[in-house]
Parts: structure tokens; C-alpha cells; sequence
């Protein structure tokens, strides 16, 4: 992985994907390369960012099609050699590659053993040379693709160009996105809509197994034996003002400020105030099914997993059916007991994760019935599951996920509440749901307005190496979200943990270098917490409290107050502090905010 574009149409392609691996540049990466076919390949790759390859790409670099990537290295270490494209032996192929081939290694010994040069160390120029080997036995590119492919044991999303061949581009996913889309006599291809809504809003998504060829004025695909497939257009929602920082200094600080209203457009013609419930159709299960479910079990990975967790509080609390929250990561890997009266939850912001994909096809094929609540339309964990709830949160760019956590928590208290009264939730107790729920943007409106005041916090804890967060039963994940938060854009270490838990082992790392932050809501365990509170200070620990009111100045050291909701409903503002937190003290340590090291947005391989 990270990032594919692909160009095809009558202009120059290199602007275009340039343009285009710049609106990707939010997934994370640490390469970037490109090329154009005019009477030959010509390639510019580089070690960096897509500025870099944008200074390292000559003025007279004339082509009209081409395909760019940026890459987050798997195979390799970042290097111009290791950046995609990759080229086999006589420069005739190019092929950038999303994903994973698991048997490289036992492809690249058969093909050196064949006289393949080879020049990179990563796994995608084994693609490139197989495809170059039957291109010339079949004299068709896309039988030459689908032909390599077969021997390809992993996960890919292509787009091929042969020197030879300059009116096509081929292109193919199977476990990683692969989208086209459609112009006006101009054909684009990439692994995520931000690089295509500037040129075109109708857009076609790549099933697993499936290939395209496209050409300027069209494109058809067909499957790995040759069959044609049919396509039908969707138009997205999102357009390129979207992807812009809105005049913030960084994405992540636009999209915290944007909570007001992306959670107003999850809420948005799902509240009903006469029966106190929430519509949500696209679940597709009628009142009988919704009762027939004993269990909820909930999968994700990262920010998901903390807001499966609080969504497997919310459906507990409110339609009092056991559920939990598990990575989807372990979840695919311990072959777990499939039951017909559980129903399983999947959750991912970009609706591409692999591990969940692969949790939820995995789940499809044991017969269990599988929800999901998604971001991106159309993505491919929306188009495997039965039903779910789409999020609306808009576009989410920086690579820590802030606003789509948070609509995702609204997401749940929604099903929550659903699920609630077709079970036994009183109509006065979903009417008090329904309008804590309807009091959310404007409380997170209050929240984001003391950004000067947790700015100053940040900069005074930022300083410490590491730092502890604690709460209780709802406040626990909201502890281990914040925690995240801190840890992946400020790379200052961050543990959470249950506040009970503490004096069970944590306690001994409790001191003045270790700060605690403390979720505390105003519920019937805030004696309980205090006490916690009370236990840290008695060590020398410095207290941050997120919480509702100002508890005793001896239990803390400094508070940030949060506006009382219904208690079921409070875990969703009490995440928001820590996401500035968070910002504030990556800003402080001049760190990269929107494209933390190591990380990408979508992961999009094991």
C-alpha cells in the first residue's frame, strides 16, 4: 500500500498524477513515483513526499496516460529503488501494486532462475516480471494481467501499463480498493475517491477477483476466467472542497471543529420524536428478527475497536442484550464459534480495512448474519454485509481518526436505541434518549470552543515521556481512544487502563513524571473514581480530570469540564477533550499532525 492513481484521456497524465497522489497523501506513505507512456516508459520515483517527486518531474514529462503511487513500505526499505512503479527486465511493464503477495519470495527464486533481473526488494516486481513473461506468450495485456495473477497468493490492487500498448491501462483488486473513474472522454483509476472527485463524481468500484481495462472513452470489466461483468455507476456525494483544510493550520484540527455538524448529519432524519426510536432502515431487519438476536458481537480495528466498545456499552444499557466489542484482527484468527442468534457488527471508517473485511467475509461464509457501520459509501465492507448504517461524517483526511470515531459512537447509541425499543426501552426512557442525542452538536460546539484552554494543558503535560489514562466501565474506552490519540500524532507513550485495574499492577509506574488522565463522569460511579483519583495523588501522580464538575483540589491537579448528557450518551463528549488534547500537544512537539510516522489510513494489508 498506500496510494493509486491512473490516468487515461486526452490531456498530459503527470499534473493529473501529481494532483492526484497529493489528495492521497493523508493514508501515510514514504515514497512516491510515477510514470507516462509516450513511445516508452518514463519513470520518476523518489524517496519522500509528493513534493519531492513533483521537483523531480521535468517540465517536458508528456504522456496521456500514466499511473502514480505512494508507498508505505511492507517489502523493503523506503528508497527511490524500492518506490513504485516497478518495471521488469526490458522496461515494457509497470505496475504499481496495493497489498501483500505472500509468495513472492518462491516467484522471485523461479523467475531469477529464468534470468529476471531483479532491483528492488519489494514483492510487487515480481508482478511486473510475470506479467512482462505472458504478455509476450499472449500478445493481450489483460489476459497477460489475468494470467499472472493466478499465480499471485495475497492481496493486490494494480493498475499495469505495457510500453507497447499506449491506449490502455489494466487494472485489478482482490482484498485492496481499486475504484475507476468515469470522464468525459477521460478514464481515472484509484484506490481512493479523494483523488478523483476534482475530475469526476460518477465513479465505479472494483469487486475482489474483478478486472478492468480502461480507455478514453470507456472501460469494461470482466473476472478472472474471462467473464464480463457489469458495472452500474454510483455518484458520490463528496466533492473537492471537501478535502480542503477549510483555512486550519491542519486537517485533524478541522475535522475535531467539524464534530458539530458531521455529528448533526449521522443524526440527521433518523430521530423520531413520536415513538421515541430511531430509523434506521438500512439495517434491513424487521422488528422479529431485531428480538431473535440474543448477542451482539462487535469487530474492528484501532479507533473502531474503542468505538465498537462503547457501542457494546450503549446496546447493553439500552436494549439489554449482552454484547462486546473484539479486534478484528484476533476475532479472524481464532476460529471463532459462529452462533445463528448473534448478530455481528462491523466497523471501519474507509470501509476497506483488511482485517475486517477478512473478519466479515469470513463470517459470511459461516452463515452469520453481519451489519456495518461505514464511512465511505460504496466500500467494500458496505457492499459485503447484509445491511448498516452509513456514518455521513463527510471526508475525514489526517490520518487520526477524529470526527468518524465520534460519529461512529453516535452511530451506536442510534442502534442502541433502535434495538432498545423494539425490546422493552420505555417510550419515556427513548424519549430521553432521543433528546440527549439531539442536544449533542450543540454540546460539542461548547467543548471545541475551549481549545485555548486545553492548548495550554497539552503544552504542559506534553513534556512528560509518558502518560496514563484511567477510567471506568463507559469511561474505560473512552480512556483507551484517548490514550491512542496521544500516543499516534504526538509519539509521546500513552497507556490506558480500567481505573479499578490500577491497583492491580499499574499503580507501581504512578508517580511525578507519570500524569494520569481521569475519566470521570458524574454517574453512579463517580465516588468510585474519585477514590481512584484520590489513590494516584496519594503516590505524587499529577491528575487531569475529564469530567463533569470540579471535584476537590487535593484529588486533582487540573480539570477540563465537559456539558452533562444523559448518562448512556456521555462517553461521546468526554472523547472530544482528548482529541484536542492530543492535537495540542503533537502541535507543541512540532510533530507531523496529519500524517503521523509509521501509520497510513487505511490499512489495507495484515
Amino acid at each position: 500500500m498506500c496510494g493509486i492513481v491512473a490516468y487515461i484521456g486526452p490531456k498530459d497524465a503527470a499534473p493529473i498524477l501529481l494532483e492526484g497522489l497529493q489528495r492521497l497523501e493523508y493514508r501515510g506513505y514514504d515514497s512516491a513515483g510515477l510514470v507516462v507512456n509516450n513511445k516508452g516508459l518514463k519513470v520518476r520515483k523518489v524517496k519522500g513526499r509528493v513534493a519531492d517527486l513533483a521537483a523531480a518531474v521535468p517540465a517536458r514529462f508528456k504522456g496521456g496516460l500514466g499511473i502514480g503511487h505512494t508507498r508505505w513500505a511492507t517489502h523493503g526499505v523506503p528508497n527511490d529503488v524500492n518506490a513504485h512503479p516497478h518495471l521488469d527486465t526490458e522496461n515494457r511493464i509497470a505496475v504499481v501494486h496495493n497489498g501483500i503477495i505472500e509468495n513472492a519470495d518462491e516467484l522471485r527464486a523461479k523467475l531469477v532462475a529464468d534470468g529476471a533481473v531483479f532491483l528492488s526488494e519489494t514483492d510487487t516486481e515480481v508482478l511486473a516480471h510475470l506479467i512482462a513473461r505472458t504478455v509476450q506468450e499472449t500478445d493481450s495485456l489483460e489476459d497477460a494481467v489475468r494470467k499472472a495473477l493466478k499465480s499471485i497468493v495475497g492481496t493486490y490492487g494494480i493498475a499495469v501499463l505495457d510500453a507497447e500498448r499506449n491506449g490502455e491501462i489494466v487494472v485489478a483488486r482482490n482484498g485492496s480498493p481499486i475504484v475507476i473513474g468515469i470522464g468525459e472522454k477521460e478514464m481515472f483509476c484509484a484506490s481512493d475517491v479523494a483523488a478523483l472527485v476534482r475530475y469526476t463524481r460518477q465513479v465505479v468500484h472494483l469487486e475482489d477477483g474483478e478486472l478492468a481495462v480502461l480507455k478514453a472513452d470507456g472501460f469494461h470489466t470482466f473476472t478472472m476466467d474471462a467473464r464480463a461483468t457489469s458495472k452500474k455507476p454510483l455518484t458520490v456525494d463528496w466533492d473537492a472542497g471537501h478535502y480542503d483544510t477549510g483555512g486550519y493550520e491542519h486537517y485533524l484540527l478541522k475535522e475535531i471543529s467539524d464534530q458539530p455538524e458531521s455529528v448533526a448529519r449521522t443524526l440527521r432524519g433518523r430521530l423520531d420524536g413520536r415513538f421515541n426510536i430511531a430509523h434506521l432502515g438500512g439495517l434491513n431487519l424487521d422488528p422479529r428478527e431485531t428480538r431473535a438476536f440474543r448477542r451482539v458481537k462487535i469487530i474492528g480495528c484501532g479507533s473502531a475497536y474503542y468505538a465498537g466498545q462503547i457501542g457494546a456499552q450503549l446496546i447493553e444499557e439500552l436494549a439489554r442484550i449482552p454484547a462486546d466489542a473484539e479486534p478484528a484482527s484476533e476475532f479472524r484468527y481464532r476460529s471463532p464459534v459462529v452462533e445463528h442468534d448473534t448478530l455481528y457488527v462491523a466497523v471501519s471508517q474507509s470501509g476497506e480495512t483488511y482485517d475486517t473485511l477478512a473478519a466479515v467475509q469470513e463470517l459470511k461464509r459461516k452463515g452469520g448474519r453481519v451489519l456495518g457501520v461505514v464511512n465511505a459509501v460504496g466500500s467494500a465492507i458496505a457492499r459485503e454485509v447484509d445491511g448498516g448504517v452509513y456514518l455521513h461524517a463527510g471526508p475525514e483526511v489526517s490520518v487520526a481518526s477524529t470526527k468518524a470515531f465520534t460519529s461512529t459512537a453516535v452511530a451506536f447509541a442510534l442502534i442502541a436505541l433502535h434495538f432498545g425499543r423494539v425490546h422493552d426501552l420505555s417510550p419515556a426512557d427513548g424519549r430521553r434518549i432521543v433528546e440527549g442525542l439531539r442536544k449533542l452538536p450543540d454540546q460539542i460546539e461548547e467543548i471545541v470552543k475551549q481549545g485555548d484552554i486545553i492548548e495550554a494543558l497539552a503544552q504542559k503535560y506534553a513534556t512528560h515521556p509518558s502518560m496514563m489514562f484511567v477510567g471506568r466501565v463507559r469511561g474505560y474506552p473512552v480512556a483507551r481512544e484517548g490514550a491512542q490519540k496521544l500516543k499516534e500524532i504526538s509519539y509521546v507513550h500513552a497507556e490506558a487502563y480500567p481505573a479499578s485495574e490500577l491497583k492491580h499492577g499499574p499503580l507501581a509506574l504512578i508517580g511525578p513524571e507519570m500524569p494520569t488522565v481521569a475519566i470521570v463522569p458524574d454517574d453512579e460511579l463517580l465516588d468510585k473514581n474519585l477514590t481512584t483519583l484520590g489513590e494516584i495523588r496519594a503516590r505524587g501522580g499529577k491528575v487531569l480530570m475529564v469530567g463533569h464538575r470540579v471535584p476537590d483540589s487535593k484529588l486533582v491537579e487540573d480539570v477540563i469540564v465537559v456539558p452533562k448528557n444523559e448518562v448512556e450518551l456521555d462517553p461521546i463528549l468526554l472523547g472530544i477533550p482528548l482529541q484536542l488534547l492530543a492535537y495540542h500537544a503533537a502541535v507543541a512537539l512540532e510533530r507531523d499532525v496529519d500524517k503521523p510516522r509509521n501509520l497510513a489510513k487505511s490499512v489495507t494489508v495484515e
